[in-house]
């Protein structure tokens, strides 16, 4: 029985997450204890609350991926790690006087926020399993034990979070506001989680959909705070709004922004135009299909237009002031070093349509599996961004940008299926799809892209530690690439009986990521970088991640950098 509860409790997925959630707390200084003390209960509190949701069926009511565990303890503490190890990193710097003591209070409550995401989602997962629950007979009990333990760790967790807000603020009235900023986020989170998982099922899982509810609540209130004090000029007199959001933005940062804001609420001005449009339309042309599929076209790529020309340019010189429209702004930054900048475009064109065009057509008419397939993108991404990112790495910001907007548009005229580009899209996408993968949405190009640039743009500003901007290529391109090989091929000894990760790719993995970081090393120390990564930290960092990727169900590709990137930082 023993046996039993042990393994109920810890498989190895959950042992790799808490490996990796330790690693975090033994870095910290003494200065935050608390943010430590926080993560430890958020990471107890989800740890509970996962056993509870995966010993019963009371979260079945959420259509999630199939295959995929919940996965609510990876989900619920990767993004509050990250956020927790760049505020180790930028206490270092602090310390050196490199960094103003702004930034350190920014990344702050940029914490809280994050944590407060996944402590609202938390709550709502409990609400959810004692309403099963309190249906169900005496035998799940210890559900109810599990989660009353998991709400117990939120209410702890709500109090230390309180206690490091009021610590770190200058009256009473800055606390409140303060707390309210964390507790939105919070809200938001729940439910843009509930709205993600009814409107996207079996897309994700649980893990999956709060990574990223998290990191979108995080990532588009901060711009909707920076409006609003752009707006409301009086609030810039208060110091929590002047520390908040005092931050200098770079011009790419909110170029990014506003092309990912636009396009994400395309979809919501698209439907409100075409039902305006439909209602307006005779009975007769309303029924001609193709008059519809052309009519909706064109308000489609209409309203594209109008939002990503005329309205986000406004928003972005209203909130950076550029001195001229952005898109101007970024033709006159590629021309500045036009060499090589239309050199590194002409060339990642080049790589583009070669390896597509080869590897659709393989995809058609051969029998390697997909998995197999879609690790030489992998090896793509290494072979574009690397050289890239040692010797143009603004440049490479905006081309991420660039690049994920476009697959952004592309996925929405594949969802929406808009003539003439839907269905050849839909019919190109799915022949690199797998198993995380649905019909409804394609992620995994997302993932990728995603994987690779979250580092490089989380590692502007002042960095210590050059190798954390390459978490992203060297965990997906070289690392996640040579575990799926050498696994595939030679691989024998399996991690678990279910899994299909063996010990082999694994072991592959991880040797293949500190040889191309031996090699790294010495190529960034000729080009001026001043390199103070201890081999001890790295060679941890390096199995911690290896070993996530050989026991998570998780989407891998959006996690595993993540927390590589984290302890990089450390």
């Amino acid at each position: 029985m023993a046996t039993t509860a042990s393994s109920s409790w810890f498989n190895g997925e959950r042992a790799v997450v808490l490996l990796f959630v330790a690693r975090v707390l033994f870095s910290l200084p003494l200065s935050l204890l608390l943010h430590g003390l926080a993560l430890s209960l958020l990471a107890l509190s989800a740890l509970f609350l996962e056993i509870s949701a995966d010993t019963s069926s009371s979260l079945s009511l959420f259509k999630t991926r199939p295959g995929a565990s919940s996965g609510i303890l990876l989900g619920a503490v990767t993004l509050p790690a990250v956020m927790l190890s760049k505020l180790i990193h930028l206490s270092r710097a602090l310390s050196l006087h490199e960094v103003a003591t702004e930034e350190l209070e920014y990344l702050t409550l940029q914490y809280w926020a994050t944590s407060a995401s996944s402590l609202g989602v938390l709550v709502f997962l409990y609400i959810v399993l004692s309403r099963a629950t309190d249906n169900m007979r005496p035998p799940c009990s210890r559900i109810s034990l599990d989660a009353k333990r998991s709400l117990s760790g939120v209410v702890l967790y709500s109090v230390v979070c309180s206690v490091s807000l009021a610590t770190t603020s200058h009256s009473g009235f800055d606390t409140v506001l303060k707390l309210l900023w964390v507790l939105c986020h919070g809200l938001a989170a729940v439910k843009l989680i509930q709205h993600f998982l009814n409107t996207f099922p079996s897309c994700a899982s649980i893990g999956e959909a709060l990574l990223v509810t998290g990191g979108l609540v995080l990532y588009f209130g901060d711009m909707l705070a920076c409006t609003i004090v752009k707006v409301i000029g009086f609030l810039s007199s208060f110091e929590w709004v002047s520390v908040q959001y005092g931050i200098k933005r770079s011009e790419i940062t909110t170029i990014i922004q506003g092309l990912l804001l636009g396009l994400l609420l395309l979809p919501m001005v698209f439907k409100y135009v075409v039902q305006v449009w439909e209602c307006s339309l005779c009975k007769a042309y309303s029924e001609a299909r193709t008059c519809t599929e052309i009519g909706r076209s064109l308000i489609f790529f209409a309203s594209l237009g109008f939002i990503l020309i005329v309205i986000i340019p406004l928003w972005m010189q209203f909130v950076q002031d550029f001195n001229l429209h952005p898109f101007l702004w970024v033709i006159s930054f590629v021309f500045s070093e036009p060499l090589k900048r239309l050199s590194l475009c002409i060339y990642w064109v080049c790589v583009i349509y070669v390896s597509v065009l080869r590897f659709y057509n393989i995809s058609k008419n051969s029998k390697i599996e997909r998995i197999l397939l879609r690790k030489y993108y992998h090896l793509m991404a290494v072979s574009m961004f690397m050289p890239a990112l040692i010797f143009q790495p603004k440049f490479l910001d905006l081309a991420f940008g660039a690049a994920l907007a476009i697959f952004l548009a592309l996925e929405i005229i594949r969802v929406w299926r808009i003539w003439p580009l839907g269905q050849p899209v839909h019919q190109f996408m799915n022949a690199f799809t797998d198993h995380r993968d649905s019909d409804l949405l394609i992620v995994s190009h997302f993932s990728l892209l995603l994987g690779c640039a979250l580092p490089i743009w989380m590692s502007s500003g002042y960095n210590d530690r050059p190798l954390t901007p390459f978490a992203g290529i060297l965990s997906l391109g070289i690392g996640d690439t040579m575990a799926s090989m050498v696994g595939h091929k030679y691989g024998v000894l399996r991690w678990s009986k279910t899994g299909k990760k063996t010990i082999e790719g694994t072991a592959a993995g991880i040797t293949s990521v500190l040889a191309a970081c031996s090699v790294l090393v010495p190529v960034l120390a000729s080009t001026g970088y001043i390199l103070s990564q201890h081999w001890f930290s790295l060679l941890l960092a390096v199995t911690v991640s290896g070993l996530l990727e050989a026991y998570t169900a998780q989407l891998d590709n959006a996690f595993i950098p993540l927390v590589f990137y984290s302890l990089l930082c450390l």
